[in-house]
């Protein structure tokens, strides 16, 4: 089977992407031992995200979640997340600045280990900016839907690295929804727990 340049050089992107993250995981991990204790109270993490849609955009912006023991132990967060291509691909470019607006659900295994696999479910809204009136008539929003699986590095300090792969359940061609909502993504999140409280 005939495979392009371009295409095997995308590939390469995306292998050495991951081979990045995966190596910043493990210095994090070593350098970071002890895991984190679970706070007696509730938890609100502040922080950013930073999300890459395979075979388009960049978009970055900042997201919040909530957890307390009445939620699953403090393993279930209730977040909030607005990333946008404003602060990513269409950054001083000509990229089509687009914007998602997130809810999400988020389920964390192993609460004990330092690093815990993930399941989030997002629910959301899409919108599209095609900067001019010629495109008026081409679709612009969309309702967003999208699980996502990962893990979390959460050390003893009130830190967490959040990186996991994603789906939108609902995407575009241009006609029946808007030609930039693509299916598959990947993002990684830092976030503070502002709640945190030193025993020191």
């Amino acid at each position: 089977m005939h495979c392009s340049t371009h295409t095997l050089f995308r590939r390469g992107r995306l292998y050495h992407r991951l081979v990045l993250t995966a190596t910043v995981l493990s210095c994090f991990a070593a350098l970071t031992a002890r895991a984190q204790e679970r706070p007696a109270g509730a938890v609100l993490d502040l922080g950013i995200r930073s999300q890459k849609t395979i075979g388009l955009y960049t978009e970055n912006g900042i997201t919040a979640q909530f957890a307390h023991t009445k939620l699953a132990n403090q393993r279930l967060y209730i977040g909030v997340t607005y990333v946008t291509s404003r602060l990513g691909t269409a950054l001083n470019s000509n990229a089509i600045k687009q914007d998602n607006y997130l809810a999400s659900v988020l389920y964390l295994f192993r609460p004990n280990w330092l690093v815990r696999p993930l399941v989030r479910l997002n629910a959301g809204y899409f919108r599209a900016d095609y900067g001019s009136d010629l495109f008026r008539d081409l679709p612009q929003t969309s309702l967003l839907t999208s699980p996502e699986l990962g893990v979390c590095v959460c050390p003893r300090f009130p830190l967490k690295l959040n990186v996991s792969v994603g789906y939108n359940l609902l995407t575009g061609d241009g006609v029946t929804g808007p030609g930039t909502l693509y299916p598959v993504f990947v993002q990684t999140s830092l976030t503070w727990n502002v709640l945190h409280k030193s025993t020191h």
